[in-house]
């Protein structure tokens, strides 16, 4: 995957191409990765990257939800409060013992392919319902636009994460995992 999103034409394809690069970025930080170096917690951070790939997901999962079922809000029948309070939080035990590293790159993957599809077909300026939480009052309403923008600046931010803690790992940058992940090799020749 190129470090660098491609170029954009609009705002739709803007939104739909970064956020699914994100998304990718953050599995790229997975690769290769052996099942105890994805439960591993190296650095100062408790979390480990396959930890921070499960909350990702979750996080990615309910934007994702609220947009494609705006204006109508979610019946949570599919998790209790509890369970969804639980899996959103930042949870250092988030990972699961069959989790793999492969297994959570396709998962995003996959995620990635939704993102992309959805955010080119939405109404950007549908409003969405806002989840009844404690850190998100004050808001009368956020519209799809924001939701998107919401969902790439919250996967920057984990993906910063997740490269901080590869690195602390095994030293690999996003540039060589990048390069690695493409089937590539480290440094690439002429450098």
């Amino acid at each position: 995957m190129p470090f660098l999103t491609a170029d954009v034409t609009d705002e739709r394809d803007a939104l739909a191409t970064f956020a699914s690069q994100q998304i990718r970025q953050l599995g790229t930080t997975l690769h290769g990765l052996t099942p105890e170096q994805l439960a591993a917690t190296p650095s100062a951070s408790t979390m480990s990257l396959g930890a921070l790939a499960r909350h990702a997901l979750f996080v990615t999962e309910n934007i994702l939800a609220g947009i494609s079922e705006a204006p109508q809000p979610s019946t949570g029948a599919e998790r209790s409060p509890e369970q969804a309070q639980a899996e959103g939080t930042i949870d250092a035990a988030a990972i699961r013992a069959d989790d793999t590293a492969q297994g959570l790159i396709d998962a995003l993957e996959e995620q990635a392919r939704s993102a992309d599809s959805l955010l080119r077909k939405v109404d950007l300026d549908t409003d969405v319902p806002i989840p009844d939480a404690p850190w998100f009052t004050g808001a009368e309403h956020w519209n799809n636009r924001w939701s998107a923008l919401h969902l790439i600046e919250e996967l920057a931010r984990h993906t910063g994460h997740a490269d901080i803690i590869r690195e602390s790992i095994d030293g690999k940058g996003t540039y060589e995992l990048n390069a690695l992940a493409e089937g590539g090799t480290w440094p690439p020749e002429g450098w």
